[in-house]
């Protein structure tokens, strides 16, 4: 099987598919390699590594598109300069593993359908304890929480850590975290290393004990609904949940010098918990911190990729921050894909078994279908008129 590695053309991505050493790995399991040239340039990944290796390295896109019996990508196929979309580049009967963005961009889907392209979404891989070395959205969470915790401190006009000095003793920031899933843990565990005093919220009360084992002081509010969905993401709430978290954690924001907000739900716009009163009764020199900013944002004013000001409080936006750390992220991404890999080809082949788990929930396309339902319906309601 021949598998293929392509450069990443989304502005603002520095992340490769696979490292020089998992590509070793995989030749020498009998995969014929493949990548792009300058595929890993960003990531600090040289052609000359990936040649030594043992791959070859390929400058015609088109050619290594065409050519892969197995295409590994980070971001999903786009419209390129020359106005031809990556989708159309498939050879039928090809596969895709892949970040795909099915519930927010599932046109994509269809036109890797129709294309005849059997493709993986690594936002499907399931949260179950067999597929824990695949789930890529977890490894490039714990990337994400970690740097914002960094930014977080960057921006503050306060230390983190207690000083005693000759001028007298500096007290520690206080940083909230609210939603306390991989980034979030990630983001308490980084602030408590830099010496902050951190309080995290969560919905989820089964979360509770790890918040306390980094460190940090969990703030607990009593729901009257299951908050929790399958594979353990938090779930929607109703608008009376919502407005009960904000009454709960609202002046934990107020005396915070740092807020990071991580709290997203699949699919689904990101809850609002940090309203502009909140923002409006924050110290001057706060900082926020939005992960959540490019799926709708969780802290009014907030915007994605942009740095707000306001009464003072510095609102921050990043986007695609496991980018950022392109070689640490890129190598936790590339053993994601190993892993997929090595579960799903067997003898050369792909080998599927739609009664796996693994395999069907993680299977967006197959024989000019597009398998997941929910996509399907979204994918009907974007093409209705077009």
């Amino acid at each position: 099987m021949r598998i293929a590695i392509a450069k990443e053309t989304e502005m603002g991505e520095h992340r490769v598919a696979l490292i020089p050493d998992t590509v070793s790995k995989l030749i020498k399991q009998g995969f014929e390699v493949w990548i792009e040239s300058g595929a890993g340039e960003n990531a600090c990944f040289a052609d000359a590594d990936y040649t030594a290796a043992g791959a070859s390295v390929i400058s015609d896109t088109n050619h290594l598109w065409q050519q892969a019996d197995l295409l590994l990508k980070v971001k999903p196929p786009r419209q390129r300069e020359d106005g031809q979309h990556e989708a159309d580049l498939f050879r039928s009967g090809a596969a895709l593993i892949s970040f795909l963005d099915p519930l927010g961009s599932p046109i994509v889907a269809g036109r890797l359908a129709e294309r005849g392209v059997t493709a993986f979404s690594m936002e499907l891989i399931p949260r179950i304890s067999r597929a824990q070395s695949m789930d890529a959205l977890s490894s490039q969470a714990a990337v994400a929480g970690y740097k914002a915790a960094l930014i977080a401190a960057h921006a503050s006009p306060r230390f983190f850590p207690m000083l005693t000095t000759a001028a007298g003793t500096i007290p520690p920031a206080k940083v909230f975290i609210i939603g306390a899933g991989v980034a979030g843990l990630q983001a308490i565990a980084t602030a408590r290393r830099l010496g902050a005093v951190v309080e995290a919220f969560d919905i989820r009360p089964a979360v509770k004990e790890e918040v306390q084992s980094l460190g940090a002081k969990f703030v607990e509010v009593k729901l009257e609904e299951e908050t929790v969905a399958a594979g353990g993401y938090a779930k929607e709430v109703s608008e009376v949940a919502k407005q009960k978290t904000q009454a709960a954690i609202a002046e934990h924001v107020r005396l915070a010098d740092v807020v990071i907000t991580t709290a997203q739900v699949p699919g689904k716009q990101a809850p609002r918990l940090v309203t502009e009163e909140m923002v409006a009764q924050m110290k001057p020199g706060a900082v926020v911190v939005d992960l959540a900013s490019e799926q709708g944002g969780n802290v009014a004013g907030s915007q994605p990729g942009r740095d707000v000001v306001l009464n003072g409080v510095k609102l921050l936006g990043p986007v695609n921050l496991p980018s950022s750390m392109p070689i640490h992220a890129s190598q936790m991404y590339s053993k994601n894909l190993l892993t997929l890999v090595q579960y799903l080809v067997k003898e050369g082949n792909l080998t599927l078994n739609f009664e796996d788990e693994i395999t069907n929930s993680a299977c967006l396309t197959h024989a000019g279908e597009v398998r997941n339902e929910r996509v399907r319906t979204l994918l009907q309601a974007a093409t209705v008129g077009v």
